[in-house]
């Protein structure tokens, strides 16, 4: 299985690319999470009702399996290596931006935290072009 990490932006569409295609090489399905810690009103990187029917579509044209997970209240970085912590879990798909070292000194970085942590491989994408 392929977990991939998303969220509704370039980022999420980048990795949600990447673990389709991944998928399709491996035969294998794909789970996607979405998380918030929920410590926000408004979390622009927790997938609405929208959000989550374009993926669902998205997946379904794809013709492989998949599963739509969505978590409120957990670190994001938490849920992501809990689903890797499955036996069937293979590969790690994220979505990662640039940042200055000043912003992951005073920010952290949830890409480098799943980089270090992950016990399984994690493919790290961008998107083609942002501007």
């Amino acid at each position: 299985m392929i977990v991939v990490g998303y969220t509704p932006d370039v980022y999420g569409r980048a990795a949600l690319e990447h673990a389709i295609s991944e998928a399709r090489v491996r035969d294998t399905a794909v789970t996607v999470l979405n998380a918030t810690k929920g410590d926000a009103l408004a979390d622009p990187r927790f997938a609405d009702s929208t959000d989550v029917g374009n993926l669902e579509e998205t997946l379904g044209a794809s013709g492989i399996s998949f599963v739509v997970e969505q978590d409120v209240s957990v670190d994001p970085v938490d849920a992501l290596l809990d689903a890797m912590d499955r036996d069937d879990a293979d590969l790690l798909v994220i979505g990662i931006r640039h940042r200055s070292p000043v912003g992951k000194l005073l920010m952290g970085s949830t890409a480098q935290r799943l980089l270090l942590a992950c016990p399984k491989p994690v493919l790290a994408v961008k998107p083609a072009l942002v501007q």
